[in-house]
């Protein structure tokens, strides 16, 4: 397995980009504050012994990890899954314009809300969702309980950007140097850049105490993601923490690519939610 150390310098990793301010809110205060604004707030009502908060890949929607939220809800969890900036279906296009700094706040908000929603507090992060439920897990590990992190993108396939140029290109795009490029999977090169902005702000020793099971899940015909990167990274932190890990590989042969929860992988929702639990 690849190993990894947290790193890279200016003008990546900035202090901004490492802050990992808490507020504390009630019961009454989190629901308010998740209703609305397009997001899936799933409660029994009361805070209840456990909250999974649910952070979906780039250019989706809460409707993504609907299915997966489901079946939480059913074991007495509380689910919420805020809709990411800019990620408006009313508004197209638009998320190529947030920034590293305004995915770290909302993130950030989000874990704030489920803390108050349930006494054990876990994070479900989809690709992009999951560089994000990696940073909260290392900079708020005293927090978050539990990980799952689905294809995570915290480097994208060398097929797509060769290694050599992964830091200047993020940097580049990250700053929004150059003039923004959109590829055929429709994503903006200064917004993708903007979460390897948010890899690379890991800490170089993780905020511990309450974190137990890191799980993540890769896909074989996964041509988005380095899946080296994808299995080093959350080793790693789980190695930090004390943390159990477990990185389970979908079956070759069955047609798993990127995109790998949603209706149309719903048959493997069940599989997501024993490696939550570990």
């Amino acid at each position: 397995m690849q190993r990894f150390t947290p790193g890279g310098g200016w003008p990546l990793r900035r202090r901004r980009l490492q802050d990992a301010p808490a507020r504390v809110l009630t019961y009454d205060e989190a629901v308010a504050e998740a209703d609305g604004h397009g997001a899936l707030l799933r409660t029994h009502g009361r805070r209840t012994a456990r909250a999974v908060l649910m952070l979906h890949g780039y250019t989706h929607g809460p409707g993504q990890v609907a299915g997966l939220a489901e079946l939480f809800f059913e074991r007495g969890c509380t689910v919420y899954a805020p809709r990411a900036p800019r990620h408006d279906p009313g508004e197209p296009g638009a998320h190529q314009g947030f920034t590293a700094a305004q995915l770290l706040r909302y993130a950030g908000d989000a874990l704030d809300v489920a803390a108050a929603l349930g006494e054990e507090v876990g994070v479900v992060g989809v690709s992009a969702g999951a560089a994000l439920a990696t940073w909260l897990g290392a900079h708020r590990g005293d927090r978050v309980a539990r990980l799952l992190l689905i294809t995570p993108l915290f480097a994208p396939h060398a097929g797509r950007v060769p290694p050599a140029l992964l830091r200047a290109a993020t940097v580049l795009y990250g700053l929004r140097l150059p003039p923004d490029r959109v590829n055929e999977r429709g994503y903006s090169f200064t917004a993708v850049a903007q979460y390897l902005r948010v890899a690379a702000n890991l800490p170089a020793a993780p905020v511990t105490g309450a974190l137990r099971h890191v799980a993540v899940v890769t896909s074989p015909g996964d041509t988005v993601v380095d899946a080296a990167r994808a299995e080093a990274v959350p080793a790693w932190l789980a190695a930090a923490a004390g943390a159990t890990f477990t990185h389970h590989v979908l079956p070759e042969g069955e047609g798993h690519a990127h995109n790998v929860i949603g209706a149309h992988a719903s048959a493997l929702n069940e599989r997501y939610r024993d490696l939550y639990d570990g």
